[in-house]
């Protein structure tokens, strides 16, 4: 609602902009605030077209609480990050969905702390759980924001850039070039609990809002960085398909490879030519960090309204 009354407001201010082409897009917790955005935004049209709703895109998101953060142990276990015995655990004595619920009440049970402290044992701090393929920075590891092994970052990702640039946002020059005030708080921070999330609230499908939109005629991609162990790929490609299933839209494009730098991008398949899913290949939780040039592909089709590419 409150992006809803910012958006009215501007467009308000800025009239000549309402004909502009208007997508929506974001990543992980997007999975409900934009959906959320968008039905609100459809309803203000009924009474006012106010904005010119193009399609929303939605990358490793959460949209249906069991679905996705159960697919984590699949995840693991088929990557490598834990043991036979533990997938079991992980799967029968205590999933991934009822440790966050009871985690988020405070009333963690003794199964479930046993399970998620042998989960954590051996998927191991020093493996990113957004990005299972990337070596992690050290410093962040160890809370030790000078302390930097070069041996640790990666020739192609420099694994410790979002403690850089935290740092170079911080700095006093910076934050006066960007005119940017730090009111209530001493430090710009990538997270911070200044914003007072109701954490239940994740426990909220959002899956069937997104199958709303789709049949109000609004575009919508999902796609997934395929190397992010949070938000799994197995889980939203299954949403998408339930959604697709329930709408009942066909397959127009088959599930197939798509193409962005004379390498393979991701995989793809698309649903009634208006709900598409698309992996990114070698991606984290949040794609671009970490590939750039194939999300970049993804992003223009998104805008182009085309399908990825299927050749060079």
């Amino acid at each position: 609602r409150d992006n809803l009354l910012f958006l009215q407001g501007w467009f308000h201010k800025f009239p000549q902009y309402r004909s502009t082409d208007l997508f929506i897009a974001g990543e992980s917790y997007a999975g409900h605030y934009i959906p959320q955005l968008a039905k609100l935004m459809i309803g203000i049209n009924k009474k006012e077209k106010l904005f010119n709703l193009k399609g929303i895109a939605l990358g490793n998101p959460v949209l249906d609480f069991a679905t996705d953060l159960n697919s984590r142990a699949e995840y693991f276990w088929s990557h490598g990050l834990i043991s036979d015995s533990t997938y079991k655990m992980f799967t029968s004595a205590c999933n991934y969905s009822r440790y966050v619920s009871e985690y988020y009440r405070d009333s963690v049970s003794s199964i479930c702390s046993i399970v998620m402290n042998q989960v954590s044992t051996e998927t191991s701090r020093f493996v990113d759980k957004y990005d299972v393929t990337l070596d992690v920075c050290v410093s962040t590891v160890f809370s030790q924001s000078k302390f930097t092994s070069p041996k640790q970052v990666s020739e192609r990702i420099d694994v410790c850039i979002e403690d850089e640039t935290v740092n170079y946002l911080n700095r006093k020059d910076v934050r006066r070039a960007l005119h940017a005030r730090l009111i209530g708080v001493r430090r710009w921070e990538v997270c911070s609990n200044i914003l007072d999330y109701e954490f239940l609230n994740i426990e909220i499908p959002t899956f069937n809002i997104v199958g709303s939109l789709v049949k109000a005629g609004i575009p919508v991609l999902v796609y997934s960085g395929d190397q992010d162990s949070v938000i799994p790929l197995t889980g939203s490609r299954t949403l998408v398909h339930r959604v697709a299933k329930e709408l009942g839209l066909n397959t127009t494009v088959p599930y197939r490879v798509w193409f962005a730098g004379k390498q393979v991008g991701g995989w793809t398949q698309v649903y009634g030519n208006i709900l598409s899913f698309a992996t990114i290949r070698g991606a984290s939780h949040e794609a671009p960090f970490s590939q750039p040039e194939r999300s970049l592909m993804l992003f223009k089709s998104f805008l182009e309204g085309k399908h990825l590419p299927e050749i060079f």
